[in-house]
């Protein structure tokens, strides 16, 4: 425990921000397995209406500062590979 009294704020604050950003990633992941397990399953039409959304929490996590935006754009385009070659 810090005995500085600023330190001691910011741990607080970490927890809190961590635990922010554990649910942003914990959601990231959640619509990006929804989309792989469509694709799975043979629903490349549901899967495209996954993606979108997918994309939209991607997005988000990027606007929050979870995710770097590289990190975000290949996470999209790497869901986009996998539909477009389940299509073909």
């Amino acid at each position: 425990m810090p005995n500085i009294k600023s330190s001691e704020r910011s741990v607080k604050t970490d927890a809190l921000r961590r635990s922010q950003n554990l649910s942003t990633k914990s959601a990231v992941r959640t619509a990006t397995r929804k989309v792989t397990t469509t694709i799975d399953a043979g629903n490349a039409d549901e899967a495209k209406t996954l993606l979108t959304k997918a994309s939209s929490v991607i997005d988000k996590a990027v606007a929050k500062g979870v995710l770097h935006k590289n990190a975000a754009a290949r996470k999209k385009s790497r869901l986009a590979k996998k539909i477009n070659k389940a299509n073909a």
